[in-house]
């Protein structure tokens, strides 16, 4: 089969690689109609130390069952499923309290180890019982878009709204307008927020944040951006902070324009070493929470809202590309020409 493997900086190739197949009873083998590009891909395609064996790539996809595990029952061949980013065996303590990111048989996905990448023909799932979700509907063309964001970024950007205590009535601001960020916007609409500021810059994202429900946009960035997003908010500051960047630069600016007595929810992949200290954040009641979303349990209350058109999330993807399309991908997200990249393999 064919599959997207990354062997150092700016070097993504499509290869041909042995077919996944069942290892274990607990696993599944999913052909994958729907894949994508995420933004935190982005950060070993710019970083990556060459790797002489390569690196399978993608964690989140929509696909068809082809052959399930002894110990597999609730999934079977031919379902059409959502697998998330995590995989997870539904079993443990953590997944009973919907922290699937941390169960203590999973794992990820597209980052080496036990589990393959996405951007492929196939992937096997290891604990698909837990980890698969099967989907009511069939292979509906136009719904697939936003079915696959259920994978990792709507629910990545939910994870950041409740992380950052979004409730009706309050002044939200999200830093970062790429898609984990435009999907915390349409979570920040859907749990009430009153006012929605968006820390972003390009015309593109910025048209589909407002189309999302921001109400503000913010192009300034460190000092000038605090001080504009404090005289949006009556100088007091934002009662929530969704940080979907995962710089130092970004969760310094969270810290900065979240209110007394608010929360930052950070779901950006930390590129910074420690969580920066902030005196002020201690003096002031603030909350520091999040970290990767466990989307798995978001995919039940999300998906209603998809399927009947409430939120459309797919539309962070603005290009498709096939397999071998998928270098170029990367090289438009990495180069800002696209939001998100859609894979049909």
């Amino acid at each position: 089969m064919r599959a997207t493997v990354m062997y150092g900086i700016g070097d993504v190739r499509v290869e041909n690689i042995p077919d996944a197949v069942i290892q274990s009873p607990t696993d599944a083998v999913v052909r994958i109609t729907r894949a994508c590009i995420c933004g935190s891909d982005l950060w070993p395609y710019r970083e990556m130390p060459p790797d002489q064996a390569g690196r399978r790539m993608g964690h989140e996809a929509i696909g068809i069952v082809e052959a399930v595990g002894t110990e597999v029952r609730n999934v079977k061949a031919g379902d059409l499923v959502i697998m998330p980013f995590a995989y997870s065996d539904g079993t443990c303590d953590f997944c009973h309290e919907a922290l699937q990111t941390s169960c203590v048989h999973g794992g990820f996905f597209g980052v080496g180890g036990e589990a393959g990448g996405g951007q492929a023909e196939a992937v096997r799932i290891p604990q698909a019982e837990g980890t698969l979700f099967v989907m009511p509907v069939g292979e509906d063309d136009a719904l697939m878009p936003s079915l696959l964001t259920l994978s990792d970024v709507m629910g990545t950007g939910y994870h950041a709204a409740l992380s950052a205590r979004v409730d009706p009535g309050k002044r939200v601001a999200v830093i970062g307008d790429g898609a984990v960020g435009l999907c915390g916007v349409i979570a920040a609409k859907r749990l009430g927020a009153e006012r929605i500021i968006l820390l972003g810059r390009h015309p593109d994202r910025i048209a589909l944040a407002r189309a999302f429900g921001a109400t503000d946009i913010v192009p300034e960035r460190g000092e000038e951006a605090v001080e504009r997003v404090r005289a949006l908010t009556h100088g007091h500051g934002a009662h929530s902070v969704l940080e979907c960047v995962g710089t130092a630069t970004a969760i310094d600016t969270a810290l900065s324009i979240v209110r007394a007595g608010g929360a930052v929810g950070r779901v950006g992949v930390p590129h910074y070493e420690e969580t920066p200290a902030s005196k002020q954040a201690f003096y002031d009641n603030v909350t520091v929470s999040g970290g990767p979303a466990p989307v798995r349990a978001y995919i039940e209350e999300l998906l209603p809202d998809v399927l009947e058109g409430r939120i459309q999330p797919g539309r962070v993807f603005d290009r498709t590309v096939d397999l071998d399309g998928v270098p170029d991908g990367y090289r438009a997200m990495d180069q800002r020409q696209s939001i998100k990249v859609m894979v049909k393999p």
